[in-house]
């Protein structure tokens, strides 16, 4: 029983810090011009953290917190990058009118004692780099 305890207590931990790095994200993507659209937009295919527009430009960010910048990078895996690229196209469907715009990819990364860094088109549609 204890070990499910020590696992959910982590699981809270993880999910306060991915809280507090979404939440840092979108006031860089504010200060750079962004509006929020959706934040962790939910699709049967996946999770968006952030959908922002700027313009006639929607982008679709994954933030990732790690520890080091390293880590945070290795975790936009191939995997995590197609499921954002099809769950962009669940939002795509619900918001038509954006189809026509300009559309982005990105990554927030973030670590303790650095500043973010904003891969400003990470990938493609696809989820390739």
């Amino acid at each position: 029983m204890a070990a499910a305890t020590d696992r959910s207590a982590l699981r809270r931990a993880a999910e306060r810090r991915g809280r507090r790095a979404e939440e840092l994200a979108v006031w860089l993507l504010r200060l750079k011009g962004y509006r929020l659209l959706a934040r962790r937009y939910k699709t049967g295919v996946g999770e968006i953290d952030l959908v922002v527009r700027r313009g006639r430009t929607v982008a679709f960010v994954e933030v990732k917190s790690r520890a080091t910048m390293d880590e945070a990078s290795d975790a936009a895996t191939p995997a995590v990058r197609r499921r954002i690229a099809r769950a962009a196209g669940h939002w795509l469907a619900r918001n038509p009118a954006a189809a026509e715009w300009t559309l982005r990819f990105k990554v927030i990364m973030l670590a303790p004692g650095r500043l973010p860094r904003h891969l400003m088109a990470a990938f493609d549609g696809e989820g390739a780099a």
